[in-house]
């Protein structure tokens, strides 16, 4: 709901940057998802001194997985990135707060009755829908007005900024000269077979020391660890088809459906026992094979939907009362029910359509779930033996083999350099703990997600440290070799150009491109291109000539043509809006960095 009052912000200020910058909230609510993650509330990162803790990790993961935006199997590696938008979120809640930035009770009212997802069909706030809607979302009403609230205030922020950069007209009107400014060109290439260099030890020594810093090893531990992942254990786990089938149908209890009825009356032309004697004839000749359509048209009382076969539309709970419910969604599609009464009279139901998702669409989904739920007892058991062993142990091995884990061993790996499991948030920042680094003892159990325990150990340590120039030499010679031979083709290159200058053609690989715009590189580097666009244009029929390094090698460019183009004025709307854009994500992307700079962050 909140990204939907993002989505028809009037600002395009808005529009460009609340995306980039903030985290997607509110698709579902956090009172919905608390009760799914245990024991979650500890801390994994602190920004200027408040908290983020595990529980608001997972909620936001679970949020980003349940509305699409990310696949289920990218749950774990979606973590660090969504930590890092939580301190982000932070640092712009934290500083519009001291910017006094200011959101009435009355302009929340105004955005929340706005909003369609609250309105009925006449367009009017329904509060029914609107307390309907949250729940449904796992809001309460006080939640939904706080979540919105911050995220307002955030945006109030976010335009202020975007805002406050402007273009001037003759800045537009330059911009979208050059923009549709074509060149003709010629270019040749230096490659660095044309040049030879020698590496001297003097030239290492001296590299080496200028860049001492490249060569530093940070301090890094070998780890070894073990995980109890539910999800790996419930892989191992075979479910029955039969199993599959019954969670699929009370899944879809529920589901909407398509109902037709045979109706009869109670009056004084027919008493209760009369219909009821009816309605089982009818029952009788149904066994028999005729059909409900026929049936309904020759029997029922109702007129409206005789003629239609007895149909009644699509339903939902609620629709006709407790005693309809109770048999409708009781009945599978084909299935008639028993005789219901009702306050219309008695009645014959059949379903002939059900709303629901196919089986085999989501038949792994419930495998899944399946096995995961006949798991969670061993699961919660081999947890908790994690939990006693390791605490009392001296070493790790042990206390693999006693619950039969593996025990893995990571390579070196620095704070700030882990892959994999070691990078998911609160693992290294355990295990360069004072308890586990300085003192030996085995970590805590991390709760990685609610999947997921791991305990680890350091099995060696190493200080950081600038590595000899014998140990990286390989490194240094091949960093001089690049850079002699780039200093080489320069110089080349540097020689030819004064050659071409003064006429001498050089008798070089020239190829020729006509009318090249910025737009369109024709398969071309674009360092070629843009170095062709960054030249002075050429005064009469004498080239300007030019050159740029591009990797390991330098071309050469000899620039024959400006022409002024074509114009195109939804093109240069498009530029001059992009380039409006592009200063207004610089303007927010300046504030973070700086927020990020002078922040207490702790991981």
């Amino acid at each position: 709901m909140l990204q939907s009052i993002r989505d028809r912000s009037r600002s395009w200020g808005a529009k460009i940057i609340v995306g980039v910058v903030v985290v997607t909230m509110a698709l579902f609510g956090v009172e919905s998802l608390v009760g799914l993650f245990g024991g979650g509330g500890d801390e994994i990162a602190k920004v200027n001194g408040e908290p983020i803790t595990r529980q608001q990790l997972e909620i936001e993961v679970q949020r980003a997985i349940r509305s699409g935006q990310v696949p289920p199997e990218q749950e774990r590696a979606l973590r660090a990135q969504m930590l890092d938008q939580l301190i982000t979120d932070r640092l712009l809640t934290q500083y519009a707060a001291e910017g006094g930035l200011y959101l009435s009770e009355e302009q929340l009212d105004q955005i929340i009755v706005s909003l369609p997802e609250f309105q009925d069909q006449e367009g009017r706030f329904d509060s029914e829908l609107f307390r309907n809607r949250l729940a449904s979302a796992g809001y309460t009403p006080v939640s939904f007005r706080e979540e919105l609230r911050v995220d307002m205030k955030r945006q109030q922020l976010q335009q202020g900024l975007a805002f406050s950069d402007f273009t001037l007209p003759s800045e537009q009107e330059r911009l979208a000269s050059l923009q549709r400014q074509t060149r003709s060109f010629r270019y040749a290439t230096l490659s660095a077979e044309q040049v030879e260099v020698e590496v001297t030890q003097a030239d290492m020594e001296a590299y080496y020391a200028s860049n001492a810093d490249s060569y530093r090893r940070p301090e890094q531990v070998r780890l070894a660890f073990v995980i109890i992942d539910r999800q790996e254990m419930a892989e191992a786990v075979e479910v029955e088809e039969s199993a599959l089938r019954e969670a699929w149908q009370e899944r879809t209890a529920d589901a909407d459906r398509r109902i037709a009825h045979i109706m009869l009356t109670v009056d004084g032309e027919r008493s209760r026992d009369e219909a009821e004697a009816e309605l089982e004839a009818v029952r009788r000749r149904l066994d028999e094979g005729e059909s409900f359509t026929d049936l309904a048209a020759e029997v029922s009382d109702d007129p409206v939907s005789a003629e239609q076969g007895g149909d009644l539309g699509v339903i939902s709970r609620g629709f006709f009362g407790d005693s309809f419910d109770e048999a409708a969604f009781s009945l599978d599609e084909g299935e008639v029910s028993g005789i219901v009464e009702t306050d219309n009279g008695l009645h014959l139901l059949t379903v002939t359509g059900l709303e629901r998702q196919p089986f085999a669409l989501v038949r792994d989904d419930l495998r899944r779930e399946l096995a995961i739920s006949r798991v969670s007892s061993e699961f919660n058991e081999r947890v908790q033996r994690l939990i006693d062993e390791s605490f009392a142990a001296d070493d790790l091995q042990s206390v693999a083999d006693d619950i039969g884990l593996e025990l893995q061993v990571s390579d070196w790996v620095s704070r700030d350099g882990a892959d994999g499991v070691l990078s998911e948030p609160g693992v290294m920042s355990e295990a360069f703990s004072d308890d586990v680094l300085e003192e030996g003892f085995n970590s805590e159990v991390i709760e990685l997600d609610n999947d997921r325990r791991l305990v680890l150990r350091v099995a060696e340590h190493r200080e950081a440290t600038t590595l000899p120039l014998a140990e990286v030499r390989d490194q240094v010679e091949a960093s001089v070799a690049a850079n002699l031979r780039r200093d080489a083709l320069m110089a080349l290159g540097a020689e030819r150009l004064d050659a071409l200058r003064a006429g001498d053609d050089q008798d070089l690989d020239w190829q020729q491109v006509e009318d090249a715009s910025r737009q369109e590189t024709r398969g071309l580097n674009r360092t070629l291109i843009d170095a062709v666009f960054r030249l002075p244009a050429p005064e009469g029929v004498t080239p300007v000539y030019g050159r740029v390094a591009d990797g390991d090698r330098v071309v050469l460019i000899a620039l024959e043509g400006v022409e002024e183009g074509e114009l195109d004025a939804q093109v240069e709307q498009f530029v001059a809006s992009m380039a409006e854009r592009l200063r207004a994500q610089a303007a927010i992307q300046g504030l973070l960095d700086d927020l990020r700079d002078k922040a207490e962050i702790g991981r």
